[in-house]
């Protein structure tokens, strides 16, 4: 399948139908895999985080020229989903905002580029999850997430984008550099606002126990 049928499917009001549906089964697997009373509770907060999410990564600071941006806390913002609910739920509703995201800004080149850069590089930060309950577990989740989409858009980068490498670069050092320079700003502010305890008690009061 070619680059540019790729694009125009995804640019196309089927493609852009399509992927709403596989949006909106996503947040029902998210509903069914909570094994709680409040799934139905779940289901809406996470979408309303999505939501959130995508404002949130309308508002950028700065906009890298070759895609990618620093944005007004749009990495945490989706983090939340994993550290409130479980990194499951947030792992699906991060590859549902990777769907989201894939209707608002396509660029495809390649199927296996298309599932890297947008459902499996957002549904990546979900993994932070995992750290929820620990000592700090918001910050160690938050960067272990982050550390996941930058592994996975690093590795989109150095297969599908290299031909972009600026002079002086090769694939590897371009794409571990370019997607560095977007990425670690965001996280470093964000992780100062984190090393507030006000900022952690107010997550922490709504953060689901398992």
């Amino acid at each position: 399948m070619s680059e540019e049928v790729l694009q125009s499917f995804f640019e196309s009001v089927v493609g852009q139908i399509s992927t709403v549906v596989v949006i909106l089964l996503l947040l029902i697997i998210i509903m069914k895999i909570s094994g709680k009373k409040n799934d139905v509770s779940i289901m809406v907060k996470s979408a309303i985080i999505l939501a959130v999410t995508f404002v949130l990564n309308q508002i950028t600071l700065f906009r890298m020229p070759q895609g990618g941006s620093i944005t007004a806390f749009g990495m945490l913002s989706l983090f939340l989903i994993s550290y409130l609910f479980g990194p499951r739920q947030g792992i699906l509703a991060g590859m549902a905002y990777g769907l989201l995201d894939l209707i608002v800004n396509p660029s495809v080149v390649h199927p296996i580029q298309l599932f890297m850069d947008y459902p499996l590089g957002f549904g990546a930060i979900g993994i932070g999850g995992i750290l929820r309950n620990q000592d700090y577990g918001i910050i160690k989740g938050y960067l272990l997430g982050v550390i996941g989409r930058y592994i996975v858009v690093v590795l989109s980068g150095i297969i599908f984008w290299g031909m972009y490498a600026a002079e002086g670069f090769n694939a590897v050092t371009w794409s571990l550099f370019y997607n560095m320079t977007y990425m670690l700003p965001e996280a470093i502010i964000t992780v100062a606002i984190l090393f507030i305890p006000q900022v952690r008690s107010f997550f922490d009061r709504y953060k689901m126990k398992n």
